[in-house]
């Protein structure tokens, strides 16, 4: 099974930008997007759906903002958007697919750069998301968590660690939450095969041309739950497609 997951940064801009020449090129099972930044009511569904694919959104309430999108070959049997938190639920930043050997949450997390209110609002979501799914590894589940996470978490993930561990996305207890949550029950599914490879990143600031230096972070992730971590079979970073300011990553898995 193939999945990709992409933070488009606006699925109406990047659908100018060679996504339906990504998205056939690359054919995956299961196709997730964060911050889609709109309604699927505002969308010509037909023209950017492609055909044989199942498409689950999660919107913001708030217009243009944040939002979630999963397209899969199978239909889930069940789908949710959130995980019951009406705060967090609001702001469009997940969609859960129950499929009959795993679950996919397709997830948007909170950027806490913005203020002190935000910094709190993404610490609760942190906690409060991570022990949702400990709860269900702990029962055995099969769970996949895919998306931008908003955290680095390893020296290696960002272009500069010094300079950069007093900023939101690498501060100290972001990255021992990411850690805390690892070791909870689940895997870094690129680091797990790719354990020591450097200047892997999958977002880049707009500004001072940080992509064409390679000045990025590595804040994409698939995780996977431990008792998948045997079925996985590639992992990669796409940092040649363009059209957001974050990349595509791949999962090949055996299930």
């Amino acid at each position: 099974m193939k999945i990709i997951t992409w933070n488009v940064n606006g699925l109406r801009s990047v659908v100018r930008k060679g996504f339906h020449e990504f998205w056939e090129r690359q054919d995956p099972d299961i196709f997730c997007l964060q911050e889609t930044k709109c309604h699927p009511d505002q969308l010509d569904l037909a023209a950017v759906v492609r055909e044989g694919y199942h498409a689950h959104w999660s919107a913001a309430r708030r217009a243009g903002y944040s939002g979630t999108a999963t397209f899969s070959k199978e239909n889930p049997r069940t789908v949710r958007q959130g995980f019951g938190i009406p705060k967090f639920d609001a702001e469009g930043r997940m969609v859960v697919s129950e499929f009959a050997a795993f679950a996919l949450y397709n997830c948007y997390f909170p950027n806490g750069g913005a203020s002190e209110e935000r910094h709190v609002f993404k610490q609760e979501f942190l906690r409060r998301f991570s022990r949702h799914l400990h709860k269900r590894v702990a029962k055995g589940d099969n769970v996949i968590v895919v998306g931008d996470y908003n955290v680095a978490y390893l020296d290696i993930d960002v272009y500069d660690p010094a300079a950069l561990s007093a900023e939101s996305g690498f501060l100290p207890e972001e990255r021992r939450w990411m850690k805390g949550f690892l070791e909870q029950g689940f895997v870094d599914a690129f680091r797990y095969l790719h354990p020591d490879e450097k200047h892997r990143f999958t977002w880049w600031s707009y500004l001072q041309n940080s992509r064409m230096g390679n000045r990025g972070w590595r804040i994409d992730h698939i995780c996977v739950s431990r008792n998948l971590e045997k079925k996985l079979k590639s992992v990669d970073i796409l940092d040649q497609q363009t059209g957001s300011d974050h990349c595509p990553v791949v999962m090949e898995i055996d299930l």
